[in-house]
């Protein structure tokens, strides 16, 4: 079977009826629209200016290499603002760091208040970043995006961090990291690696126990079949039972060529894991981004969107076609704005394509599925077949224990007590990667807030009229942890005289 390394849900084929993908990625290639906000990007790229940066390809090593250009933006204050008031520092994520700057409201909302630079940093790899002169060259081979690692974008952002604290003389200015999914991660690990760069991380929605033997690997799937239910037992069986009905008629003559239509694809069915794959994808996207306001993250979406999802599914009367309740209910969020003709299963509208590599390499993140608690098909994670894919793919072998080995996550309490500090770990229940999130307060510095109806790193987006009362207490929360931080290290550097920073926001 051909995998589809699709960003941060990672590994689910069918052992009995259906494939589904092996490895998805955290926002991968079905989770958004071509059509972007502009008012929205015009809005928020007023609030900063496009810098460039020029990078070491190889941080750990002295060989001559090509160096090549970091993209980040710098908030438009950047003139205003006067060392020693603090910087915000997002880690990007595997995307355009445009994007996640648009869809990263908080930071942006609560800087003024802080006096605070705002600085957004884009991955390698990813973008307008990209080494070797262009995205064709880079991820030409395994040997072009060698460097493609967690690492390597960890160094760039403590290198970019430093050089700009002595260009701008502000050495002294407190350095606080933000990041949101796989940025969450990043923010947290930058906290560990590069204690002296940066004094706090808030790592919101940052599955950083998704790894081997410690977090279940059915629980990413468990929590998608959960929010489905809750809306709809009915909603749940119906896609429940789909897979079995999709892959019998897709064993007919024409079977491939009647699915391509009943779907509305722009090209027909090669198998029937494509379009298994495509509503595993929108399944999974609607129960991160189940937010209680209309959004546009990834596609435009409703308020409360597998709820409208599960109504489009019910409001069928008895004995219509499985399939047609299915895709009456994944255009939710493939088409809810009524606005697409066809529907392309090849789009990667965010460029987050290397995604794949780095799923194949460190990112080795085990999902699996249960037949009891799941409306997905049962799968358990196959890592064999899993390495033999990334051999195939890009002639290399997955080192699955990597990522623990770097940064840790076995024994988490213990060693995060005992040597970590200044870590907000936030995660909504409702978001499918909170099974893989910290979930527990660790010291009286790294704290977990959980909210059980929150979705996908919904802290770090834009506070709105529709804000539930509970959203805006997580919120008053992380600030309130985020200003502790910052005046503890006024404090220890004796800044006793400093005004800018207000006590109370």
């Amino acid at each position: 079977m051909k995998a589809i390394l699709v960003v941060l849900i990672l590994l689910v084929t069918a052992a009995e009826s259906v494939s589904i993908p092996h490895v998805r990625r955290f926002l991968g290639q079905f989770a958004g629209s071509r059509l972007r906000n502009n008012a929205g990007a015009a809005l928020h790229a007023a609030q900063y200016e496009t810098r460039y940066y020029r990078q070491r390809l190889d941080h750990f090593s002295f060989a001559e290499l090509p160096d090549f250009n970091q993209r980040y933006l710098v908030g438009t204050t950047a003139g205003l603002w006067t060392p020693p008031a603090p910087i915000f520092f997002y880690c990007g994520n595997e995307g355009d760091i445009e994007w996640f700057s648009e869809n990263t409201g908080f930071v942006w909302e609560i800087a003024p208040s802080f006096s605070a630079l705002v600085v957004f940093a884009e991955h390698r790899y990813y973008g307008l970043s990209m080494p070797f002169g262009s995205k064709e060259e880079a991820y030409k081979d395994a040997k072009s995006l060698s460097y493609l690692t967690t690492e390597q974008a960890l160094a760039d952002f403590a290198t970019l961090i430093t050089d700009l604290k002595r260009n701008m003389s502000a050495e002294d200015s407190p350095v606080v990291l933000f990041g949101g999914s796989y940025g969450g991660m990043l923010a947290a690990w930058m906290r560990l690696k590069y204690p002296h760069i940066a004094i706090g991380a808030l790592a919101s929605s940052a599955p950083i126990l998704q790894f081997e033997n410690i977090s279940p690997p059915e629980s990413f799937y468990d929590i998608v079949s959960s929010d489905f239910k809750r809306e709809s037992i009915n909603c749940f069986d119906v896609i429940k039972n789909s897979w079995d009905v999709l892959e019998a008629q897709g064993k007919y003559g024409d079977g491939l060529i009647s699915l391509s239509g009943k779907f509305r694809l722009c090209k027909d069915l090669n198998n029937t894991e494509q379009l298994s794959d495509w509503l595993n994808s929108a399944y999974s996207y609607l129960a991160m981004v189940d937010y209680p306001y209309a959004s546009s993250f990834l596609m435009p979406l409703p308020a409360y969107p597998i709820k409208e999802v599960c109504k489009k599914i019910d409001d069928f009367p008895d004995g219509t076609d499985i399939l047609d309740r299915v895709f009456a209910g994944v255009s939710i969020y493939y088409n809810y704005t009524g606005s697409v003709d066809c529907f392309d299963l090849e789009d990667d509208p965010h460029g987050m394509s290397g995604w794949d590599w780095q799923a194949c390499t460190e990112m080795v993140m085990p999902l699996s599925s249960r037949k009891e608690s799941s409306m997905f098909p049962p799968y358990e994670f196959d890592y064999p077949a899993f390495a033999d894919e990334c051999i195939q793919n890009y002639g290399v072998r997955p080192r699955p224990t990597w990522v623990t080995t770097e940064f840790g996550g076995h024994d988490i309490s213990t060693v995060l007590k005992k040597f970590g500090s200044n870590i907000i770990f936030s995660n909504g229940l409702l978001d499918p990667w909170s099974g893989g999130g910290v979930l527990q307060n660790i010291s009286h510095s790294i704290i977990a807030l959980v909210t059980k109806l929150g979705a996908h790193h919904i802290d770090l987006r834009s506070s709105t009229t529709d804000d539930p009362n509970w959203l805006v207490e997580l919120r008053e929360t992380e600030i309130k942890l985020i200003k502790g931080w910052i005046s503890d290290y006024y404090k220890d550097k004796a800044f006793t005289t400093y005004s800018i920073i207000p006590l109370f926001i």
